[in-house]
């Protein structure tokens, strides 16, 4: 028998801008890299994608992410992002994460620190499933 999942019914989430999603926390520091990320970012900051790779990336434990994973975004801008059109598929799930949609780790850990948990316009289990799915992570 499949157990229900507890965001079955939906999820509440509209971003408040607050750039906590960007600061670090510890492990969940890493923004980790598609080749299509990179193109998209080696397109935004009109560089190769070696160079881009090169400039802004480190490899931990076969993956590719954008370096210095212990601090805030490098791109973080304010309380805003300064490549958001650039954006990896990873910031553009949050919080979708599935790490995230536990029902204890989303009503305790992600909302304590997540403003835009609980508000704005419901998400289906299908768009939410659909967000997990895009977020591939592939070896360096």
């Amino acid at each position: 028998m499949t157990q229900k999942k507890f965001y079955s019914e939906g999820l509440r989430f509209e971003c408040q801008g607050s750039g906590k999603c960007c600061t670090s926390r510890g492990a969940y520091g890493y923004v980790y890299l598609t080749r299509v990320d990179r193109k998209r970012f080696a397109d935004f900051f009109k560089l190769s994608s070696v160079a881009f790779k090169r400039e802004y990336c480190e490899t931990t434990e076969g993956y590719l992410h954008l370096r210095n994973p212990d601090k805030n975004c490098e791109f973080l801008e304010g309380t805003r992002c300064g490549v958001y059109e650039a954006r990896p598929e990873q910031c553009r799930t949050w919080p979708f994460w599935p790490e995230n949609l536990r029902a204890k780790g989303w009503s305790k850990e992600v909302s304590s620190f997540c403003p835009g948990i609980g508000k704005g316009r419901l998400y289906s289990e299908v768009e939410i499933e659909a967000q997990l799915k895009s977020r591939p992570v592939e070896e360096a």
